[in-house]
């Protein structure tokens, strides 16, 4: 079963993000998810596997340029996991298609997502949703 995520669901989710975003403290994760669940430009779905939730997906409008589409807002995928020993069951496809679904609904005909260049499986699980690489860069930063 796949659900959209309610405010409460806020720490639930960063127990699960936190196994992703591992630089960041669990309480922050769950307040940040706190915020983005009260407004009405992102979502966050959960999919449970016999009442255990077992992945997430973050996903919101973007109304800045995207890099390779042409159109705004374009639906976005900030974020998707889901536990081991619960992956390789097409969860993930599931809680991308419920993204894609939810953009499609807010009015978009473009969706993107981004991963890190070094992400080989993040990369492999983009391509075999059949998004299309748009660029590679290298970010870079200096203190003044």
């Amino acid at each position: 079963m796949i659900r959209e995520a309610a405010k409460n669901d806020a720490l639930t989710i960063a127990g699960m993000a936190i196994l992703m975003w591992d630089s960041h403290a669990v309480e922050d994760l769950a307040d940040e998810f706190a915020k983005i669940l009260s407004g009405d430009d992102a979502q966050i779905f959960l999919k449970y596997e016999n009442d255990i939730p077992v992945g997430f997906a973050q996903c919101q409008l973007r109304h800045d340029y995207v890099e390779g589409t042409e159109t705004t807002p374009v639906g976005y995928l900030e974020g998707i996991y889901v536990r081991e020993g619960h992956r390789n069951r097409g969860y993930a496809r599931e809680l991308l298609g419920a993204c894609e679904s939810w953009a499609r609904e807010k009015g978009c005909t473009e969706f993107a997502s981004d991963c890190e260049i070094d992400n080989a499986g993040s990369l492999r699980f983009h391509m075999a949703m059949n998004f299309t690489e748009a660029n590679r860069i290298i970010c870079f930063t200096k203190r003044l």
